[in-house]
């Protein structure tokens, strides 16, 4: 018997791609998003990918305006979960405009947590970020890792945290913050991805438009941290392995009898660095990736890296799909869709 479940952010990179594979399980989503950085076209497809599989209602709406979350609490039948991914995300511009970053992260979560306690809706995935641990000198990082976040972005993401960890002490609300390392990737199929406005913030996008002539080369932010090569390293994750993540979080917090409050890395517990993704592309495609080294951009660190074992012990999960699976994903999304959601 399938759920109930709210996804704000749903038609984003993440949120469409978890989207899928919850109708898969056949449960029925209503998605609130406001399209500030996504498209309605990645929800049509999501709901062509699923063939028949649960179903999927939009509410267009901006997670802060109270009247569309209430809105959707009232829509329908009873909301079982809800998985909380609308939010900015961005850290360069996070240090531009921090105001408004805490008015999207903050006051955006406090409005739908507020709506979720009026209608006794307490189960809610918290989509968080690696960022938080700052510039930790100890590697790989544990969930208690010191936090000391350095950029709004991370800022704003560990005040949602410790909101939702005040209303677990309440009683009653099932809570899971899952911090993301850096998803890539796409679904198989091609169909759906990421699709950043503008000049992308991320490394994979960037490299695909490279790739596909949309930019002339990759710009790597840096080749003077203190690694192996110069550049960043991140732990890079199958945006697949955390859509799975997701559905196997709220399937536990279901079954969960008390008031739970969790904190998760998801992440594969291997870093790369920036040289390490792009050649591993170039194996992947056999296509020549031409890069520059440019200054390094506020708020970035030299390496994240997680030790996902607690997922695994408590969920069950661990992510599967290998560097060369998220390198021919993310290009066969990027070949099928050159403008992105924009054309076709």
């Amino acid at each position: 018997m399938g759920h109930r479940f709210l996804i704000t952010g749903g038609a984003g990179f993440i949120g469409s791609h978890t989207a899928l594979v919850l109708m898969e399980q056949g449960h029925s989503l209503l998605v609130l998003d406001n399209f500030d950085n996504s498209s309605p076209e990645a929800l049509e497809r999501v709901k062509g990918l699923a063939n028949g599989q649960g179903s999927l209602e939009l509410i267009e709406g901006d997670v802060r305006d109270a009247d569309a979350v209430e809105h959707a609490f009232k829509s329908g039948g009873t909301i079982d979960g809800v998985i909380h991914f609308a939010g900015l995300k961005a850290v360069g511009e996070s240090v531009n405009d921090p105001l408004r970053y805490w008015d999207v992260n903050v006051n955006g979560s406090r409005v739908l947590t507020a709506a979720m306690e009026r209608h006794g809706c307490r189960t809610l995935v918290f989509s968080s970020t690696s960022t938080v641990y700052g510039e930790p000198q100890t590697f790989p990082l544990q969930e208690q890792t010191p936090t000391a976040p350095i950029h709004p972005y991370a800022q704003t993401k560990l005040a949602v945290e410790q909101m939702l960890g005040a209303l677990c002490r309440t009683g009653a609300w099932r809570v899971a913050s899952l911090r993301y390392f850096n998803p890539v990737g796409a679904h198989p199929s091609g169909r759906i991805g990421e699709d950043p406005l503008g000049i992308p913030n991320n490394l994979f996008p960037f490299i695909t438009q490279v790739a596909a002539g949309r930019r002339e080369q990759l710009h790597v932010f840096g080749d003077d941290y203190p690694t192996p090569d110069g550049t960043g390293i991140r732990d890079y994750l199958h945006v697949m392995d955390l859509a799975d993540a997701h559905g196997v979080t709220l399937d536990h917090l279901l079954q969960q009898p008390d008031s739970t409050a969790l904190t998760l890395n998801i992440g594969t517990g291997r870093g790369l660095s920036v040289l390490e993704v792009v050649h591993g592309f170039e194996r992947a495609t056999g296509i020549t990736v031409p890069y520059s080294i440019v200054p390094r951009r506020p708020g970035d660190v030299p390496k994240l890296e997680a030790c996902p074992l607690q997922a695994k012990t408590v969920l069950g999960w661990e992510a599967s799909r290998t560097l060369e699976d998220m390198c021919r994903d993310g290009w066969a999304w990027q070949q099928a869709n050159p403008m992105g959601y924009r054309r076709g």
